[in-house]
């Protein structure tokens, strides 16, 4: 028998207080929908057809249908991969899993950079994972700098993060698109960080090589240095796959167009922006345009 509608009430009327505002704390919290997956638009190449190992050749296992690349540092080396042609603009992204436990001191960096073409003198665009102590969060590093200008001067544009996952337990996207105006730092096609160009002095304009490297960064990667690589827990491993390149090589006809950060073409929609919000609000844990020690007549962007 049905109870009649004087016997029922409201399910949630019944719920405690205290959880129905940690139920509205758990949905203001969640994971925000982009409303535009970039990833999608582009299918997955083999390593091959995008990348050539360039250092560490036997600390780097490829897989036999070229899905997916393994690299390691042990005390003897770390491995890197590099784009076979460098390009003026595009989407570089590449799914990855990190390794747990004790990882002070290592780098996992999947990046942007001419220095082979320009040493001492080259652009970068950088995505680099922070290795760290057990209980404590991996710190993903992203980072532009641009030696363009003819000063000489490396000047850092950090920002840090905290991910919302654990990036050790499963494949997570990872995506630089570096268009003539704009940066943009994905994660899982959620934007993180947005950098634009003010001007030619601060941006980078020439052409670049993608890269995945593993590596010793212990003077600074960890809590600034305060814990380094220790080599009794080697080897510290990091896989890759699903890897995407779209945009432009340096030798593609004029007439190719950049990859677009919007659904609309250029810039982020309102959909992006609020998701962008909610991961600096809540994931942000350091930015180079607040730190007061910094000489920002360096960083005009700020």
């Amino acid at each position: 028998m049905s109870p009649t509608s004087s016997q029922s009430k409201p399910y949630m009327a019944l719920l405690p207080c205290s959880f129905l505002f940690l139920l509205m704390l758990c949905l203001a919290n969640a994971q925000p929908s982009p409303g535009y997956y970039i990833s999608a638009k582009h299918s997955p190449i083999s390593f091959y057809s995008g990348y050539n190992t360039l250092w560490g050749p036997q600390h780097q296992t490829v897989s036999p249908d070229q899905s997916s690349v393994t690299i390691w540092l042990d005390k003897s080396s770390g491995s890197g991969f590099k784009s076979r042609q460098p390009y003026r603009n595009g989407y570089f992204a590449a799914s990855i899993k990190l390794q747990a436990g004790y990882t002070a001191g290592v780098n996992t960096a999947f990046y942007l950079s001419n220095n082979e073409a320009h040493p001492g003198f080259h652009d970068e665009v950088d995505m680099e994972f922070l290795g760290t102590i057990p209980g404590k969060p991996y710190t993903l590093q992203t980072n532009v700098y641009v030696m363009g200008s003819g000063d000489g001067r490396i000047v850092g544009r950090e920002m840090r993060f905290h991910l919302w996952f654990d990036p050790t337990v499963d494949f997570h996207n990872y995506a630089i698109l570096w268009n003539p105006d704009e940066i943009v730092y994905f994660v899982d096609d959620i934007p993180i960080r947005q950098y634009l160009r003010k001007n030619d002095a601060t941006y980078p304009r020439r052409p670049m090589w993608a890269y995945g490297t593993i590596w010793d960064a212990s003077p600074w990667a960890t809590e600034n240095g305060k814990y380094k690589a220790d080599y009794r827990y080697q080897p510290f491993v990091s896989r890759f796959t699903k890897f995407l390149i779209g945009g432009c090589s340096a030798f593609a006809s004029p007439n190719c167009q950049p990859v677009p950060s919007s659904p609309t073409g250029y810039g982020l929609s309102n959909m992006q922006y609020m998701a962008m919000r909610w991961v600096q609000q809540n994931y942000l844990v350091y930015n180079y345009c607040t730190n007061s020690t910094k000489d920002h007549s360096l960083t005009p962007e700020c």
